[in-house]
């Protein structure tokens, strides 16, 4: 046998980290086959230890077999639970009532092209006023998808017929005086990995690109009950990783030879191109805030354990997230308020309030900022910079302060445990193979790689992970908010890990016409505080007025 496939077939084995389907795998586990895996993890065990551990390795192999003939669909989380809730954190337990300005003199614009990139207070303001029906609104959203999607390949399915029966409904509901709030009547698309009803759900990949779950995501369910019209299933990469997906590459409305990043690439770059006035995307590392930054968007990234997932594709169940990507912190506030706390279905969400209304003073805030990632080279400099001028012209006093000292990448193993378990059978199967993008850095080879981590590995990343949980608390226990470059910091990593929610606005241009944003850092479940901070950034400064048209030559 060759040395290198003994070498594969025994890493995966004997270190609780599961054979791959072939009949080698059957092959008895013997002590040399143990002395070549155990330098892949750096152990030094002895002859005599490695040849006790045979019997107990078999043991575990037979096992995994059996574990393996149990049908486990990926809606089936482990049943371990991440907490990232410090010793001794409580939050508000107070709920208050949710409040937005409405707008009462809004008028149709003479250009009706205009309506393209109205706020969500806006368009409710026209609709509540009946100068426009949902009807209407909904069919000129439909318009601009089918003329302009194709270009931007930013949408899986269009789901029309539900959405002008959604419509009709809410233009009845609003007739009679059934007013449900600023959502009524307001269409929306969906990031294509939560599960909607007759319609498809194909997480962007090839091998289910045909899949349909006959049920709506909890996130789905409840903005179609504040009277919500889905019009649209929008792109993601892969399975959840950058911009490529089975139909093809997403791209930047800004401009059409970049991509819109990923992973909620569709969602991004249909917001910033006016095809709808907000999206759902979803972030484990970054797939909110990085095709927010491609596209210009406002992107509301909520503390983990705010949203439901149920219904969603799972990769990481200790980091995956749901939030919304809209034009601006308002626009995010309002839709955030539809979509979060427990649904009794995903036990991993707390029922915390959500206090966004004018009794916050943004000004009175205690603002942080992370000063040697301003004084490096990460993120863009000069409008990073310029942002935080604009604050404290403003009024805000910004007090510097450090990230914890852990290696922190490091810790990224986590998705790639979590990822390989949540997509075993698409490994063990070859059908990975389908998947478009087959690099060193794809998830077919991550999958793979995910298998030689050994359980106690994993398990020492999360008690480090533990300590990070702490040690933000203790940096962030004088802070309400802090503000990060967008990229290059470790921020991401780090808030990622530890759940803190962020907000990531646009703050300017590169010199070669593509937007850039800087991230707001809230504390635990401190959204309202996050958003009333971003909110009156947006309110100083004019980056998120400013939309592309490089999209609108090609039709």
């Amino acid at each position: 046998m060759n040395h290198k496939v003994k070498l594969t077939i025994l890493a995966a084995s004997c270190f609780g980290l599961g054979a791959f389907a072939t009949k080698l795998a059957d092959e008895k586990i013997t002590v040399p086959m143990l002395q070549q895996a155990q330098k892949l993890i750096g152990l030094n065990f002895t002859t005599a230890q490695l040849d006790s551990a045979t019997s107990e390795l078999e043991d575990f192999k037979e096992g995994y077999e059996r574990i393996r003939k149990v049908p486990l669909p990926n809606d089936v989380a482990p049943a371990i639970v991440f907490n990232p809730i410090p010793v001794g954190y409580e939050w508000p337990k107070e709920q208050e009532k949710f409040k937005i300005e409405e707008l009462k003199k809004v008028k149709l614009p003479a250009n009706r092209e205009d309506l393209a990139y109205y706020s969500i207070p806006q368009l409710a303001s026209l609709i509540r006023s009946k100068q426009i029906t949902s009807e209407e609104l909904t069919k000129f959203y439909l318009e601009r998808l089918k003329q302009y999607g194709p270009t931007l390949e930013c949408v899986t399915t269009l789901t029309e017929e539900l959405a002008l029966q959604q419509a009709r409904q809410a233009d009845k509901e609003i007739k009679a005086g059934k007013y449900k709030g600023m959502l009524h009547g307001i269409p929306f698309g969906v990031k294509d990995l939560l599960a909607t009803k007759n319609y498809k759900t194909t997480w962007g990949a090839t091998p289910y690109k045909d899949q349909q779950i006959n049920m709506d995501a909890t996130v789905v369910e409840r903005l179609q009950n504040a009277g919500g019209v889905l019009v649209a299933k929008l792109t993601l990469g892969a399975l959840a990783m950058g911009d490529v997906w089975y139909g093809g590459k997403t791209r930047s409305p800004w401009d059409l030879s970049k991509g819109s990043s990923g992973s909620s690439a569709g969602s991004a770059a249909a917001v910033a191109a006016g095809l709808l006035p907000y999206a759902i995307g979803t972030e484990t590392l970054g797939s909110i805030v990085s095709p927010s930054t491609a596209c210009g968007t406002t992107g509301l990234r909520p503390t983990f354990g705010r949203v439901s997932r149920h219904g969603a594709m799972a990769l990481s169940w200790s980091m995956d997230k749901i939030g919304p990507i809209t034009r601006s912190a308002e626009d995010a506030a309002i839709v955030f308020n539809s979509i979060y706390g427990p649904d009794g279905k995903d036990l991993s969400v707390y029922n915390a309030p959500f206090n966004y209304n004018k009794k916050i003073e943004p000004k009175k805030l205690r603002v942080g900022y992370l000063k040697k990632d301003f004084e490096g080279k990460y993120g863009f400099k000069e409008n990073d910079l310029a942002a935080l001028e604009d604050l404290k012209k403003a009024g805000i006093e910004l007090v510097p302060m450090e990230l914890p000292d852990l290696p922190v990448n490091d810790l990224i193993l986590t998705i790639s445990v979590e990822g390989a378990a949540a997509f075993d059978e698409l490994t063990r199967n070859g059908k990975d193979s389908l998947l478009k993008q087959q690099h060193k850095s794809a998830w077919p080879n991550i999958f793979r790689a995910g298998r030689f981590i050994p359980a106690v590995e994993y398990l020492q990343a999360q008690r480090v992970r533990t300590l990070l949980v702490q040690q933000m608390q203790e940096k962030m226990k004088d802070i309400d908010v802090y503000i990060s470059p967008s990229f290059g910091s470790s921020n991401l990593v780090v808030t990622n890990l530890t759940g803190h929610p962020c907000v990531v606005v646009p703050n300017g241009f590169q010199k070669n016409g593509m937007p850039t944003t800087i991230t707001f850092i809230g504390k635990l479940f401190g959204e309202a505080e996050l958003l009333a901070l971003a909110k009156l950034y947006q309110d100083i400064t004019p980056h998120e007025e400013k939309h592309p048209t490089a999209f609108l030559a090609q039709k």
